[in-house]
């Protein structure tokens, strides 16, 4: 775990967050990047590995405990560069899974998602 790594689940630790971490090293195109946020978010078997399927999961989150989740990505500078357009694609689905499990999103319940990326 790099010191970003570390010192971002610290802040969610010390918050009460449960942090979930993704080695950006392995996610070099889209396929590897969505299983390794399936891994790391821990989806069920029924994640159907695409954008639309990245999207309703990181909205639901029902089978992971009630509170804020924080997804840190590291190294997601890789993906950005061998795969750029994967990357803005993933990166697009990431930010409106979190505004819609914010505070004021039209899923909001007792899960938040926040995601991190510390380089």
């Amino acid at each position: 775990m790099s010191a970003a790594e570390k010192s971002e689940a610290e802040k969610a630790f010390a918050r009460g967050a449960h942090p979930h971490l993704l080695d950006g090293g392995e996610t070099v195109d889209k396929a590897s990047t969505l299983d390794a946020i399936a891994e790391a978010l821990s989806f069920p078997d029924y994640f159907g590995k695409n954008l639309d399927a990245l999207y309703d999961c990181l909205t639901d989150l029902s089978w992971l405990s009630p509170g804020e989740h924080v997804l840190i990505w590291s190294g997601s500078s890789v993906l950005r560069e061998r795969d750029p357009k994967a990357y803005l694609a993933v990166r697009s689905v990431l930010s409106d899974a979190q505004r819609a499990l914010g505070p004021t999103g039209d899923r909001s319940d007792s899960r938040r998602l926040t995601v991190v990326l510390p380089d």
